[in-house]
């Protein structure tokens, strides 16, 4: 895929934004933590992925209420749902100087498309030695899903079925889109909120 970036400005992916509060006490803590004695980049962009996907639960697989949408408050509760840990991931590297952007999808939100269809979050990591976009998805792995860090080919939780309507959008955002925020500042109970009031289209 040809990406399109929001910005021809590489420093708007490395802003500090309101959902992406990397100087917040928790997020340098834990920047500290993950990367001690890490120099690479590549090995930073793989050790902060892993750390999402792996160590930050998905909100809808433990079947919790809590709604998370800054970085600092996804890293506290240790759980959000893909908007949100996308939130993180981006927090986490920026952090480090390393760009990081938003990019979505439409995905049929259970099954079938009489069930509906969401709008879906992953990152793109800009690396500079390689000068060259990479998609990462930390959604969380589980049973028919296998993300894995690769600069070589993507290798993400979902494989996009176009003749069901569903569409990898491929612009990179330098910030989260409006109404990805927007459905996460307006409910309190995550569960309600990810069967019946996620976006389904951008």
């Amino acid at each position: 895929m040809e990406f399109i970036c929001s910005s021809n400005n590489l420093d708007d992916y490395l802003l500090e934004l309101d959902e992406i509060d990397f100087t917040n006490r928790v997020i340098q803590q834990k920047v500290k933590q993950l990367f001690a004695n890490v120099q690479s980049e590549l090995d930073k962009a793989k050790i902060a992925f892993e750390f999402v996907r792996d160590e930050i639960a998905h909100t809808w697989d433990i079947q919790s209420p809590t709604v998370t949408c800054k970085a600092s408050e996804v890293l506290q509760h240790t759980e959000g749902i893909c908007y949100a840990k996308s939130h993180l991931l981006a927090a986490l590297l920026r952090a480090e100087g390393i760009p990081t952007g938003f990019c979505y999808q439409r995905l049929m939100l259970f099954d079938t498309p009489e069930k509906g269809y969401c709008i879906h979050a992953l990152n793109a990591i800009y690396i500079q030695s390689l000068s060259k976009w990479i998609r990462l998805d930390a959604r969380g792995n589980k049973r028919d899903i296998n993300a894995q860090f690769s600069v070589t080919e993507e290798k993400l939780a979902f494989r996009i079925n176009r003749t069901l309507s569903e569409i990898d959008y491929p612009m990179i955002y330098d910030k989260p889109h409006p109404k990805i925020i927007q459905v996460l500042k307006e409910h309190s109970d995550a569960l309600t909120m990810y069967q019946f009031h996620l976006p389904s289209d951008l």
